[in-house]
């Protein structure tokens, strides 16, 4: 890494609230097409547009961006956030799936794309809560 892309946040290196803004869409958007989501499309509301902003604002804050999340809903909590939900291997690989998905179709920069793609499945492994 040179030393120009060790003060690069992810936010900037995948392009920003643009880039945040589509990753989100295509996420949900394969989450509400997909037979492989159909297991953790059922975890979410009817409309997923207060989700959508959740995320957006969220993986902003995240990847190096503005914070836009923590001033309002404070820590992330994110096991404790989703304790009522049962996610195991099947919901992970499914949430994965559509998140690998929607980063190939956004984030251009391949270097980029797959350190985000460890670190978000690193989150994702975390989150499982059953066996």
């Amino acid at each position: 890494m040179t030393s120009t892309d060790a003060t690069t946040s992810m936010f900037e290196r995948i392009g920003g609230r643009a880039t945040i803004d589509a990753l989100v869409d295509r996420f949900y958007d394969r989450m509400d097409r997909l037979p492989e989501a159909k297991v953790i499309r059922a975890m979410h509301a009817d409309d997923l547009g207060l989700i959508r902003d959740v995320l957006k604002r969220y993986l902003t804050e995240w990847t190096g961006g503005p914070r836009l999340y923590t001033p309002e809903k404070g820590h992330p909590r994110l096991r404790q956030r989703h304790f009522g939900f049962a996610i195991g291997d099947a919901e992970r690989d499914a949430w994965m799936l559509c998140m690998r998905g929607a980063m190939e179709e956004t984030i251009t920069d391949g270097a980029a794309r797959a350190e985000l793609d460890k670190a978000i499945s690193g989150l994702a492994d975390w989150m499982r809560n059953r066996q």
